[in-house]
């Protein structure tokens, strides 16, 4: 069965609502495969940002476990060394409500493009 749809008050029909809910992966290794050259992109302009932006500007699906995999890919990146860490910021997720995030910033060799791992 259907949800009826109310038009507005000129007769047209409204749009219909975005949900807030993420995209989610249900394989690791393919949400890294999608997720990696982003985060490589973002790190060669040497920048300085947090994952949540990141993923949210490029529209990234969430991994399996978004509670530890996205710390995960940053632990990857810094241990491959594209990123290091950069400071703190309080969060833009909007589930966040202002918390303290790490930040990150793209290395020399990654704005380079010679990242060793």
């Amino acid at each position: 069965m259907s949800t009826p749809i109310q038009p507005a008050l000129d007769g047209s029909i409204p749009a219909p609502k975005t949900t807030a809910a993420r995209r989610r992966a249900e394989d690791y290794e393919a949400w890294l495969a999608e997720v990696w050259p982003v985060f490589l992109e973002v790190a060669a302009t040497g920048r300085t940002f947090t994952c949540y932006e990141v993923a949210h500007s490029r529209d990234l699906a969430d991994p399996p476990d978004p509670a530890h995999h996205w710390g995960r890919l940053m632990t990857l990146l810094k241990d491959e060394g594209y990123v290091r860490t950069a400071g703190w910021a309080c969060s833009d997720r909007p589930t966040a409500h202002h918390s303290g995030v790490r930040t990150w910033r793209g290395t020399a060799a990654a704005r380079a493009g010679r990242a060793a791992a």
